[in-house]
């Protein structure tokens, strides 16, 4: 095993700041007897802003991991977390349940926490990330859109 190589400074204030975003998103809110949720479920609820605003937030953890230089692999790897996140979380009420439990904040933190720590850095690629991101964004903007189409249907439907 390589030798542990602790994190430069802006790094660590980076990760300092990652982590409070994935607690707030993920884990500050304790539910006696069940474990702890976040924010994100809660945000999500607003039709079609909610999951925008938090796919948005889950970008920026995704940005700041680029900049500090983590390898495609594991940047595809915290777009997906985000992407599953967005899609199954966009199911009416279950989907709300399923972001609870996943987490993709609390995984991307914990990716981007084990790369610093194993290896070095790499140079960042920042084409492939801005197509990363672009796909994440369309995903989330769309789910958020097809989710205040839902419920504009539905509640025509109810309405009459």
């Amino acid at each position: 095993m390589p030798p542990v190589k602790p994190p430069i400074q802006s790094e660590t204030d980076a990760l300092q700041r990652l982590r409070r975003i994935s607690f707030l998103l993920d884990n500050a809110i304790p539910i006696p007897g069940i474990g702890r949720i976040g924010l994100d479920p809660f945000i999500g609820l607003i039709p079609g802003a909610g999951d925008t605003v938090g796919g948005a937030l889950s970008a920026y953890i995704v940005w700041e991991a680029a900049r500090i230089g983590l390898p495609r692999s594991i940047l595809f790897q915290m777009a997906w977390n985000i992407i599953l996140e967005t899609v199954l979380g966009s199911i009416p009420f279950l989907g709300d349940f399923f972001d609870a439990g996943w987490k993709a904040n609390a995984r991307n933190v914990a990716l981007l926490e084990r790369h610093l720590t194993r290896s070095r850095r790499h140079r960042t690629d920042w084409l492939f990330f801005a197509l990363m991101i672009a796909i994440v964004l369309l995903v989330v903007i769309g789910f958020a859109t097809l989710s205040v189409l839902l419920l504009r249907s539905l509640l025509g439907a109810i309405g009459g």
